[in-house]
């Protein structure tokens, strides 16, 4: 039977620090380069959202299975952020941002877009912090989603993602109530807020005193793999970290390898709903521009495959857009035979009919 080992077992929650929200726009050169180079969010502004959230966020441990590294051939390390409060990494970065707002400010709620996952973890904090929060989120989004977004107390307005434009909605409504719009990812909060991934892996990896060469976190808008390239590249200069995407749906890759933002050419719908954004974010692909090694890409058939091993070979419950790194790496699309891999899985919510059909 394959074994599913988890490591560092004795997990801190982290020092209980009030702490400031992060500053933007600090210094960083995360020892890189001579010249340091100023990008919207530094480590520094990660260690400070740590200090937010230590608190109140899940301190997610490294998994690691004998069989997967022998599978690939490599020494691989996941990062399960379906065990994350509302089951997606997404809870770091709005915590994060809501935390940082004033409290005379905080009376007009907070209003955000989403296919799900940010708005949960949106709706999670502004519950936590008492706060009044609007999502607008696609009429196509998982029901399950949508539930769980208004059990958080969230009130959840629908829009047909085909023919409306969600953030026209959105700021229409926060311009009404006074209240303040909440990014998914093109936010210095946000992005530190997730930067928080990155951080703990980076400890663990001290701890374990074993150097990444590969990390890899799912893009959709950029905010992950933009926080968690900040936070590794100042602790491991060397590490390719690489964003994954659904094939089509490559936005990231594309707009790396041109050297500039550019949409993705997909059409229709992928499997990883949580993936879908058309374009990196501005703020974001500042960073990513700079610190990602490249990007990579999975077909829906590869992202089912994934989302089957990790449930019989792994027993974890990964959403498709959270599986599409591991999807990369079991279809040979990584070369990291003998390298040590760090793997994020970016969250576990995932329509029980879809899951059902991609585990059988």
């Amino acid at each position: 039977m394959k074994v599913l080992r988890l490591l560092l077992a004795d997990y801190p929650a982290g020092p209980r620090l009030s702490g400031l929200p992060p500053r933007p726009g600090t210094r960083y050169n995360g020892g890189m380069t001579e010249q340091a180079s100023i990008l919207p969010v530094s480590p520094a502004d990660i260690d400070a959202a740590a200090r937010v959230l230590a608190p109140f966020a899940v301190r997610t441990p490294l998994l690691s299975s004998p069989g997967l590294d022998e599978r690939v051939g490599a020494r691989v390390f996941l990062k399960p952020e379906m065990l994350q409060r509302t089951g997606s990494f997404k809870f770091r970065g709005a915590f994060n941002k809501l935390s940082s707002i004033p409290q005379a400010a905080r009376a007009g709620g907070v209003v955000a877009f989403s296919s799900g996952n940010h708005a949960q973890g949106v709706a999670a904090a502004a519950h936590i912090l008492n706060m009044q929060a609007t999502i607008v989120m696609p009429a196509d989004a998982p029901l399950s989603k949508r539930e769980r977004t208004k059990g958080y107390g969230a009130d959840v307005v629908l829009y047909d993602r085909d023919r409306e434009d969600r953030e026209a909605i959105a700021r229409d409504i926060a311009g009404k109530r006074g209240a303040t719009l909440v990014r998914p990812y093109d936010d210095p909060f946000v992005i530190a807020g997730q930067g928080t991934v990155g951080r703990e892996i980076a400890d663990d990896m001290d701890t374990l005193g074993v150097a990444p060469d590969i990390v890899v976190a799912p893009a959709s808008g950029g905010g992950l793999v933009a926080g968690v390239a900040t936070a590794i590249k100042a602790r491991y200069p060397h590490a390719m970290v690489m964003s994954a995407e659904p094939e089509a749906f490559d936005d990231h890759a594309r707009s790396l390898r041109a050297g500039r933002r550019e949409p993705h050419r997909g059409e229709g719908r992928t499997i990883c709903d949580a993936l879908m954004a058309s374009i990196p974010g501005e703020i974001t692909f500042a960073i990513n521009s700079q610190l990602l090694t490249k990007g990579i890409t999975a077909t829906d058939a590869e992202v089912g495959t994934a989302v089957g091993f990790a449930f019989r070979e792994l027993k974890l419950v990964v959403e498709p857009g959270g599986a599409v790194g591991l999807a990369a790496l079991l279809a040979g699309h990584i070369d990291g035979a003998g390298k040590n891999i760090v793997i994020v899985l970016s969250g576990g919510n995932v329509d029980a009919d879809l899951y059902g059909r991609l585990i059988n």
